[in-house]
């Protein structure tokens, strides 16, 4: 069995220059982007400003279903680091697990073939770039992050909400939010946040990265954003370490 995360080599210091002057780059984009969305730049953002949420509420159901049955072998799911190195720090044991669909825009056809369902609503969803069930075991803290980029609109879609659903909550910047079943959230995640489930439940949403509407400028813009990150280690290293784990967990 490959074990993907013992094989991981120290990242060399031009690399991790380079990375680091990356984020600097896109952290300097935001103000950019901000000045050429066509929608809110606020830290939450109303669902009323895409159309296809309700779409994606009325698929709900059948979402869940899928899910579920992805549950019923848990240990097939990857952790979110074993995938993404880059999420070691806020991602560990198996406290987060994380099923792809699409990982900036590279659509992970195994996965969307065992939950078709899903596979069709996110198809249908314009200018998807990634989408994957996050999963949250009980007692477990998300520490405080940022995202890379405001190139996108992060939406959670509740699929499985403790019982005792204040316990489990999201603050996106100064705003603390809680998730209903069935029901779509969206914020930026540019702006600081973190997640924290203080119950013995699981939470699960259906993640997805969407693009933000822009104006021509920025349409222009945002899509230069997207093909140096789809370029960078960022998102090659989990695509490779993802084709390596559904190799050696087969559905």
């Amino acid at each position: 069995m490959i074990d993907i995360t013992a094989t991981a080599r120290p990242v060399p210091l031009l690399q991790r220059l380079i990375k680091k002057g990356g984020k600097h780059f896109l952290r300097w984009a935001g103000g950019f982007q901000a000045r050429h969305s066509l929608v809110s730049t606020t830290p939450v953002i109303a669902n009323t400003e895409f159309s296809w949420v309700t779409k994606l509420e009325q698929a709900y159901t059948d979402i869940r279903i899928e899910l579920d049955s992805l549950l019923e072998h848990p240990e097939d799911i990857p952790a979110f680091h074993q995938l993404s190195p880059d999420q070691k720090r806020i991602s560990r044991g198996d406290n987060w697990k994380t099923y792809a669909f699409y990982v900036y825009g590279q659509r992970v056809d195994d996965n969307c073939a065992l939950c078709p369902r899903t596979a069709a609503v996110l198809d249908s969803l314009p200018g998807m770039k990634t989408a994957m069930f996050s999963i949250l075991a009980p007692h477990y803290h998300i520490p405080p992050h940022k995202g890379p980029t405001r190139a996108v609109i992060r939406a959670h879609l509740a699929l499985k909400v403790p019982t005792d659903w204040q316990k489990v909550w999201i603050r996106v910047d100064d705003k603390i939010l809680n998730w209903k079943e069935g029901e779509v959230m969206l914020f930026d995640d540019t702006y600081e946040h973190e997640v924290r489930n203080d119950t013995d439940e699981t939470r699960a949403v259906l993640f997805i990265d969407i693009d933000r509407p822009m104006d021509g400028i920025g349409t222009l813009f945002n899509r230069l954003i997207i093909r140096l990150i789809q370029a960078s280690s960022y998102v090659k290293q989990p695509l490779k370490n993802l084709t390596a784990w559904n190799r050696e967990h087969p559905h």
